[in-house]
């Protein structure tokens, strides 16, 4: 299902300080994949949070190492943890890496938007698309 069809899961609920918390532009995240051979990776990204939608966008190349652990697991689980000395949130789900250009598009406004600079465009830029289950947070 497309995700603008997608149906935002019932678990998701975000308060408003855990949206101004996943809104606030000093902010990077540690986001987690899962490596064919089963051992984790973590990286810091940048990322977006679209509450309406469920779903945290990351951009990133194809060729990453994230990616590729999505690319060989095709909605695999994730998660993106974002950390403010002792104030905390962890965004679940399942994500899926996405070339489409419209997609790719909406993800770089929305980081535009939110870091208030343009982001990077190199060849082969994708974006990875989490549908968000589950939000665990500390102190919001």
């Amino acid at each position: 299902m497309p995700p603008s069809k997608q149906r935002r899961p019932a678990a998701v609920v975000a308060s408003a300080a855990l949206e101004a918390f996943l809104g606030d532009a000093r902010h990077v995240a540690a986001f987690t994949t899962v490596r064919p051979d089963g051992t984790l990776h973590v990286a810091p990204v940048r990322f977006t949070w679209d509450a309406a939608a469920g779903l945290a966008r990351v951009l990133t190349v194809a060729s990453s190492r994230k990616a590729r652990n999505l690319l060989a697991g095709p909605g695999g689980q994730v998660a993106l943890c974002q950390v403010d000395g002792f104030v905390w949130a962890t965004l679940e789900g399942t994500a899926v890496v996405v070339a489409d250009p419209g997609r790719v598009a909406l993800g770089a406004r929305l980081y535009a938007g939110r870091y208030r600079t343009a982001p990077p465009a190199p060849p082969g830029r994708v974006v990875i698309e989490i549908t968000v289950e589950r939000v665990l947070s500390l102190n919001l």
